[in-house]
């Protein structure tokens, strides 16, 4: 069964070292997501990128980043995801967060495997 509807994405953009009380500020925000009954997020780390301080972090061996980026994606409603931005206004220091509407595609298993 297929399941589809408007939602909105929230992309936040952090340092994988960035902190929020001693803990990852990405896994901060997932549980945060979590307790808030949001409908999913997710933790991509990246390999190499650059932000406002315009200085290349990188994965590659020669040259070994401290510091690489990582974005975690949010996907509810719109209303839910609006809802969530002051907990992300309070743990996101030096990061970025992008909103984007987007059509959501579920497929669900049927209850009977044949």
């Amino acid at each position: 069964m297929r399941i589809t509807g408007s939602a909105l994405r929230a992309t936040v953009y952090v340092g994988e070292h960035d902190t929020w009380h001693h803990k990852p500020v990405f896994a901060e925000i997932v549980h945060r997501a979590r307790a808030a009954g949001l409908a999913g997020a997710s933790v991509f780390h990246g390999i190499e990128g650059f932000g406002s301080s315009s200085v290349i972090h990188t994965s590659r061996l020669l040259s070994l980043s401290e510091d690489l980026p990582v974005a975690v994606v949010l996907i509810d409603t719109e209303e839910r995801i609006r809802g969530f931005l002051p907990q992300l206004d309070e743990v996101v220091g030096d990061g970025l967060v992008t909103l984007d509407v987007c059509e959501t595609l579920r497929y669900a298993r049927n209850e009977v495997r044949r």
